[in-house]
C-alpha cells in the first residue's frame, strides 16, 4: 500500500532503472493478501523483463502458510532477480501506554494477556511475524491486527486504536522524531544507524531475538537468464549510487545487494526459519 517499506524504496529505484533503460518505470500499487494479489499478478504476467514484482518474506515464502487458495508458488513461479535492502524493524507503543522499556512492556503484557494489540501491514507480514517471536520467547499473549499496508497500520497506532507495533523504520521514523510514537527497542542483531540510541531486543532482555524486514526483486519464472542477470546488475549498480545510499540511509534502508541464485537461497531459509515460528505459534490459515 502507499506509504509502506515496498512502496518507499520502489520510488527510489524507479527512476534509476528509468534512466538505465531508457523505459518508464511505472510503480503499481497492488496491496491485499500479503503482497499476494501483486504476486500472483506477477506469476502470470509474459516472462519478457517488463514485470517485476518487489516482494518482501511473506508473498515470497511464508503465505502459502496463511492462504488456502493461494494462486502462485512462490518458490516454483516466481525468479529471484536482485535483494534490494536490509531494514530494522523498530519496536513502537503508543505514548498512552504506560511502559518506557521492552521490561515493562513485557510485565504490562504478561499482566493483560490479549488486552494489548499490535498492528501490521498484513497477516504474515514482517511486523506479525516479529510479533510472533516476541511473544514466543517472552511468553507473552497480544493481540495482532492485520490491516492492508503498513501506511492504515501506522494510521491505527497513532491514533491509539493499536497499542503496540514492530514496525519498519520508513513507516515510524518520522512519528518517533514527532514524539507521537514511543520507540523501545530494535528488531535486529545490530542497533540501528537511523537510532543508535535504541537497543535492540536481545539487548533489552529478550535473549535470542533477531528479525529484520528485507525486499527483493523478483519477476516471472520463465523470464531468460541473460535478462535476469541483466536487471541484477543494474539494480545492484543502483543501490551503490551515492544518491541512492543517501536516499536509503534516511528511510533507514541499507543496501543489501547478492546474485540471484543467492537471493534465492535466502528466500528459501528465510521461508523455513518463519515456518518453524508460525507453527509454533499455532497461527492459523485465512
Amino acid at each position: 500500500a502507499p506509504g509502506g517499506g515496498i512502496d518507499t524504496l520502489c520510488r527510489i529505484v524507479a527512476p534509476k532503472l528509468s534512466e538505465a533503460f531508457g523505459q518508464t518505470v511505472i510503480v503499481d500499487n497492488r496491496p491485499g493478501a500479503n503482497g499476494s494479489v501483486a504476486a500472483e499478478i506477477t506469476a502470470k504476467s509474459p516472462p519478457d523483463g517488463y514485470t517485476l514484482m518487489l516482494g518482501a518474506v511473506g508473498n515470497l515464502g511464508t503465505n502459502v502458510l496463511f492462504y488456502k487458495k493461494l494462486g502462485y508458488d512462490p518458490l516454483v513461479d516466481l525468479a529471484p532477480v536482485a535483494s534490494t535492502v536490509s531494514s530494522v524493524n523498530v519496536l513502537v507503543v503508543h505514548p498512552s501506554v504506560p511502559a518506557n522499556s521492552v521490561k515493562e512492556l513485557v510485565v504490562l503484557a504478561r499482566k493483560r494477556p490479549n488486552q494489548l494489540a499490535y498492528g501490521s501491514s498484513c497477516t504474515g507480514g514482517t511486523g506479525h511475524m516479529a510479533g510472533a517471536l516476541f511473544q514466543r520467547l517472552t511468553k507473552t499473549q497480544i493481540l495482532h491486527v492485520p490491516y492492508k499496508g503498513s501506511g492504515p497500520a501506522m494510521v491505527d497506532l497513532v491514533a491509539g486504536h493499536t497499542q503496540l507495533g514492530f514496525a519498519s523504520q520508513p513507516s515510524v521514523a518520522g512519528f518517533i522524531r514527532d514524539s507521537r510514537l514511543r520507540a523501545l527497542a530494535v528488531t535486529t542483531a545490530r542497533r540501528s544507524k537511523l537510532f543508535p540510541q535504541l537497543p535492540t531486543l536481545a539487548e533489552a532482555g529478550v535473549t535470542g531475538y533477531e528479525s529484520h524486514a528485507w525486499y527483493g526483486f523478483v519477476a516471472p519464472s520463465k523470464t531468460p537468464l541473460p535478462v535476469v542477470l541483466r536487471l541484477n546488475q543494474e539494480i545492484n549498480r543502483i543501490l551503490g549510487l551515492p544518491d541512492v545510499g543517501q536516499s536509503l540511509l534516511a528511510q533507514g534502508f541499507e543496501a543489501w545487494t547478492m546474485t540471484p541464485d543467492a537471493f534465492g537461497a535466502y528466500i528459501r531459509s528465510e521461508a523455513e526459519k518463519w515456518t518453524r515460528v508460525i507453527r509454533d505459534a499455532g497461527i492459523n490459515e485465512t
